[in-house]
C-alpha cells in the first residue's frame, strides 16, 4: 500500500471524527491537533485507520507520530511487517 492511499485512509478517518475538518485541505504536514482533534478524537482516528488498514500498532509506535506524515511512516512500516 502506497503512502498515498495510507493518506486517503487518514483523511477520511480524520472527516468522519471532525467533520468541520472537511472544509480544510488536510496535508501531510498537519497534525490532528492542527485540525482541532482533542485526545479522544485522536485516538478513535488512530484505532479506526489501523482497523480499516488491517494492522496493530503498538501504542510506544505512535508515540512520536506528532504529525499526518510521521502517522503514515508508521502505518506503513507496520504494513510492510505485516506482508
Amino acid at each position: 500500500m502506497t503512502e498515498e492511499e495510507i493518506f486517503a485512509v487518514l483523511r477520511a478517518q480524520i472527516i468522519d471524527v471532525l467533520p468541520e475538518a472537511a472544509d480544510v485541505e488536510i496535508t501531510l504536514d498537519h497534525s490532528m491537533r492542527d485540525l482541532g482533534a482533542n485526545s479522544i478524537d485522536r485516538m478513535d482516528v488512530v484505532i479506526a485507520a489501523q482497523e480499516e488498514l488491517g494492522i496493530t500498532v503498538p501504542n510506544a509506535a505512535l508515540t512520536g507520530a506528532n504529525d499526518l506524515r510521521s502517522l503514515v511512516s508508521v502505518f506503513r512500516e507496520h504494513l510492510g511487517a505485516r506482508a
